[in-house]
């Protein structure tokens, strides 16, 4: 893993984008940048291109609409491993993501110790550690349980299942195998995890300190967690019957377990 891709979605980011770039590349100097712009309407696609025109570890894809965060990051994640960048990490342009804590989730996506490899390493906020900046109450028993309700309907083993600060081995993205990934809103977060699970991926995580914004308003909306945990609840209920075990018949009177 010689060649770190962060990747940065924007929308309406303008007041954020070129303080977080500059953390990145002043945290991790081999890393290169690409910013993932859904035509901003206050001018972050300009900035950024901006931005790239002064840092060629800087790049820019934009994209002609506002189509969600997952497709957002499903489209970056085709473009990296085209180019064979290795590890890709998910950054948030608003700063609630320290660039400043990126090494330590390449460190352990690195380490050969006793912890085991990971192909997938987690920043997380609730684990011994982690921790968050500036929430106010609601907001954190929302996410709480948010990620609790995905850990017991997936039967997931991760503490911060809906986390977006994350860094992928590129080989872990192939195994997931993205076409089958459909959710471009905040569910997408969970819905890259399950597959991470379905795939036999060794997932870790490390403690972060999740900061709230401090320029442009927040995305996220009651409604975009409802709708998130609506998909959550299906997919557990999908998973339930998948390769459900049935019993068939023989010439000689007793059966035998098969798979549907």
């Amino acid at each position: 893993m010689s060649r770190p891709l962060v990747v940065i979605p924007t929308y309406n980011e303008r007041e954020n984008l070129a303080d977080t770039v500059a953390r990145v590349r002043a945290a991790v100097p081999a890393a290169s940048v690409l910013v993932v712009d859904d035509s901003s309407p206050d001018g972050t696609g300009d900035l950024a291109d901006q931005l790239a025109a002064g840092d060629p570890a800087v790049q820019v894809l934009h994209r002609t609409a506002k189509d969600g965060l997952g497709a957002a990051y499903l489209e970056a994640f085709a473009w990296a491993l085209e180019r064979g960048f290795d590890p890709i990490v998910q950054l948030d342009a608003d700063g609630s993501h320290l660039p400043e804590q990126l090494p330590r989730l390449l460190e352990r996506l690195e380490a050969t110790d006793a912890a085991g490899r990971a192909d997938l390493v987690i920043g997380s906020r609730w684990i011994p550690g982690g921790s968050i900046e500036n929430w106010p109450r609601h907001r954190e028993l929302l996410s709480r349980w948010g990620s609790a309700y995905a850990r017991a309907v997936l039967r997931l083993d991760t503490r911060d299942a809906t986390a977006g600060y994350r860094a992928f081995r590129a080989d872990a993205l192939r195994r997931i195998r993205l076409e089958d990934v459909h959710t471009r809103g905040y569910g997408f977060q969970v819905d890259m995890l399950w597959h991470a699970r379905e795939a036999g991926l060794t997932v870790a995580e490390v403690p972060v300190t999740f900061v709230e914004r401090a320029h442009g308003r927040s995305k996220m909306t009651p409604a975009i967690v409802v709708e998130a945990m609506v998909r959550v609840t299906a997919w557990g209920i999908r998973s339930l019957f998948k390769r459900r075990p049935r019993r068939a018949a023989r010439s000689d009177g007793s059966s035998t377990s098969s798979h549907a």
